[in-house]
């Protein structure tokens, strides 16, 4: 059993004892500890915050828990039931919120669930605010509402179509091109709130040939539901099949997009970013932000409109924070997390969509035709599973020091770039695990860079 305390929220599998897992102990207290902070930092006697959950089977009990717990400390509650992660950060601005909770475990398989945590803004709660999450939880020190002073509960059922209906109004979402182009769409939503969303986007959007493939939202995933190639085989499969044009996988909270091509071939989870940026920046010149573990192809990009490309540490609530120093138009992560701060600080795979969409019909190609266009690396992504006698600062100090002569950032774990590749060694935020990716012109080299730093740890440990 696991749980994970990090800047992505509290993070956990279900069942066991507490304190090893996201138990219902677990979940009062680390919900009772953002709810006194959340008091605290609203002033407010009777904050409200805003809740919304994926369809993991888990989620209804979950959801039980933290609203339970969030009325008795005396916070009113907005239940959106099932949504999207973006849907729930739109929905706590929408609402004048004070925080908002998003019941979601992302890309981890079924049997986890987490509390992400989010502000007044719509957006993730940083690490010096965690922390004081984190403690005030441990601490146990909480006060709890009178009878008369509970928090009240309300649901609303109508900010899934609130977001859509903002994504279509986006300038630069185009949907009478998009209905002109009269594209078959193949989508798989693994069983999640994507099944809901993202089908009803296309129609909205003017895509009358959809292929729903595991979009019925009972949260019963199909296979791994991380959107990586080797989890996709058959959405690819079908695309042929039925000769679709695109294809589109998303997570359980619908807050990364993959993208396949109408041949069957991968787009890549790092070129989604990659497309919609030179889609935006052809419109709207300016800076764009990533965090270090992706391409340098959005760099090349950005560069190639007159920007200025900037890095962050891994994590949303990194980007985002560079985002808005840099002041720039597009950003977002190489897991195929889209930001755009025109609709809103957070990743969006529904936005993704309409914009990947209006980038084909407008130019009149194809996804592999889009992607040949852009430059060609290949990322290897690889881990290692942490043990309790691993020492992750240790080998970070030793490969930062045998490859001191080179390009060194440190600022999330240790990247290293050499002229025509590079590697990024670090932490995960959502997994007991050190995550090894590398980058370079071909997988083949990727691959071997990969498999180099993974000797050089094994030789450290």
């Amino acid at each position: 059993m696991t749980l994970i305390k990090s800047i992505s929220g509290i993070r956990g599998t279900i069942g066991g004892k507490q304190g090893t897992a996201l138990t219902p102990q677990d979940t009062v207290k680390f919900t009772s500890g953002f709810g006194r902070f959340i008091i605290e930092r609203s002033g407010k006697i009777n904050p409200t915050i805003v809740v919304g959950r994926d369809a993991r089977i888990s989620g209804p009990i979950i959801e039980d828990l933290v609203s339970g717990t969030l009325r008795a400390q005396g916070i009113n509650v907005v239940n959106l039931g099932l949504a999207t992660t973006p849907t729930v950060e739109m929905a706590v601005t929408a609402e004048k919120a004070d925080a908002g909770i998003i019941l979601t475990a992302s890309h981890n398989p079924g049997n986890w669930n987490a509390l992400k945590l989010l502000n007044e803004k719509g957006e993730f709660i940083n690490d010096v605010e965690g922390k004081k999450v984190l403690t005030y939880a441990e601490s146990t020190d909480f006060d709890y509402a009178d009878v008369e002073k509970l928090g009240t509960y309300r649901e609303e059922k109508n900010h899934t179509a609130l977001h859509i209906e903002a994504i279509k109004e986006l300038p630069l979402v185009d949907p009478e091109a998009i209905a002109e182009a009269n594209l078959t769409v193949a989508v798989d939503a693994v069983n999640s709130v994507g099944g809901i969303v993202i089908p009803q986007l296309l129609k909205e959007l003017g895509v009358r040939n959809v292929i729903e493939i595991y979009c019925t939202p009972n949260g019963n995933f199909p296979h791994n539901p991380e959107p990586l190639p080797e989890n996709l085989t058959e959405i690819a499969k079908v695309i042929k099949e039925k000769k679709a044009d695109v294809g589109f996988v998303v997570d359980p909270d619908v807050d990364r997009l993959a993208i396949v091509c109408e041949n069957g071939e991968m787009f890549g989870e790092e070129y989604t970013l990659v497309a919609v940026a030179d889609y935006i920046l052809s419109h709207t010149p300016g800076n764009t932000v990533s965090n270090l573990s992706s391409t340098r192809a959005l760099r090349d990009i950005t560069e190639k409109h007159n920007g200025t490309y900037h890095a962050a540490a891994v994590g949303e609530v990194n980007v985002v924070s560079k985002m808005k120093e840099v002041n720039a138009v597009i950003g977002g992560e190489g897991n195929g997390g889209v930001i755009y701060p025109e609709l809103h600080c957070g990743r969006d795979a529904p936005l993704g969509v309409a914009l990947f969409l209006s980038l084909m019909a407008k130019r009149s190609k194809t996804p592999s035709e889009l992607l040949k266009e852009y430059p060609q690396y290949s990322i290897s992504k690889n881990k290692i599973a942490l043990s309790p006698d691993l020492d992750v600062d240790k080998i970070l100090k030793n490969i930062e020091d045998k490859y001191a002569d080179e390009q060194i950032n440190t600022i999330d774990g240790v990247k290293v770039d050499f002229e025509d590749e590079w590697f990024h060694l670090r932490k995960s935020n959502t997994e007991p695990i050190i995550r090894i990716y590398a980058e370079s012109s071909s997988r083949e080299k990727a691959d071997a860079l990969a498999e180099r730093i993974k000797q050089e740890i094994q030789e450290i440990t």
